[in-house]
């Protein structure tokens, strides 16, 4: 039996869903793209390939495994794309939610149903199917629950909007002693600079008490100030335009003092390394070029 158990988005992991780039298929068609990111570099022929990516999340696997994490991988399905393990589901408390993915990506959630066959059924949870919700949105903040949402009339016109207003009211409802917050997105189909795929693209809590924001991924200034009154400007680390571009936000926490961060990331990385963080550098850049990162491809399961 696994008992499962995340409070918040940095406290010391113990286990985590690592995707896998095994296997991922050709590059896709401009059409079948998800996202704006994915369609630039598709048109480009910059699309990452598949050994460079898996070069990558073997190096993010080393440094979960020098930390002593339990890591579980999807089992492996022919010519297809599991990398980001984060959109497929997450845990609450001791709670796992399968996500309501984009329909062609059930198969992802098939992939980890052994790892879920060892959680307590009733602690296993699927939502309604007008429920939408991707664990890129949630974050569970000890009394708060973060979900980035999508607000606008035209939310069905828009494949990169993933988490609705359902989806916000089902957590809500799970979790009623919980403060739920949301937050509207700003999303584009075409410019990959002006998308928030997902709250993680423009906001992550790190430590105790700080966390790396991108103001401008927020359509309401009042979400955005929420956040930095909750945390306190000084605690924040605030990314630009291009910072966001590269998924500066979508590093991930292994402790309270200890973020894997993309080697890229300079400004970034400096500023962890003074405010006190060890920081773990790996190559992740081709990965990033799918408009994920480090913090999407993980699921984490059990924090202390």
């Amino acid at each position: 039996m696994l008992d499962i158990k995340v409070n918040n988005e940095t406290a010391k992991l113990h286990a985590v869903v690592l995707g896998t780039a095994e296997n991922n298929g050709p590059t896709p068609l401009a059409e079948e793209a998800y996202d704006p990111k994915s369609l630039e570099h598709i048109l480009g022929n910059t699309y990452p390939v598949e050994s460079d990516m898996v070069k990558e999340m073997d190096a993010f696997y080393a440094i979960l495994k020098k930390y002593n994490v339990t890591v579980y991988r999807p089992e492996l399905i022919e010519n297809y794309n599991q990398i980001f393990a984060r959109d497929i589901g997450f845990v609450i408390d001791d709670i796992f939610i399968k996500a309501n993915i984009l329909p062609d990506r059930e198969r992802e959630l098939e992939a980890i149903q052994y790892i879920i066959d060892k959680i307590d059924p009733k602690k296993v949870v699927r939502p309604p199917e007008e429920v939408h919700i991707e664990g890129g949105d949630v974050m569970p903040w000890n009394d708060y629950i973060f979900i980035g949402t999508y607000k606008g009339s035209d939310y069905k016109d828009y494949m990169t909007a993933r988490t609705n207003k359902e989806g916000v009211a089902f957590i809500k409802n799970l979790f009623p002693n919980k403060i739920v917050k949301e937050f509207d997105l700003v999303k584009s189909k075409l410019e990959a600079r002006d998308n928030a795929l997902h709250l993680d693209c423009c906001f992550q809590p790190i430590g105790v008490n700080k966390g790396i924001i991108y103001k401008s991924g927020f359509r309401e200034e009042a979400d955005y100030m929420f956040l930095v009154n909750l945390f306190g400007k000084e605690n924040l680390f605030h990314i630009t335009r291009d910072e966001m571009y590269y998924m500066n936000s979508n590093v991930f926490s292994i402790d309270t003092n200890v973020v894997v961060s993309e080697r890229n990331f300079t400004r970034l990385n400096n500023w962890l390394r003074f405010s006190g963080f060890i920081v773990e550098e790996v190559p992740y850049a081709e990965i990033s070029k799918q408009e994920g990162l480090l913090r999407c491809s993980t699921l984490p399961l059990i924090r202390e």
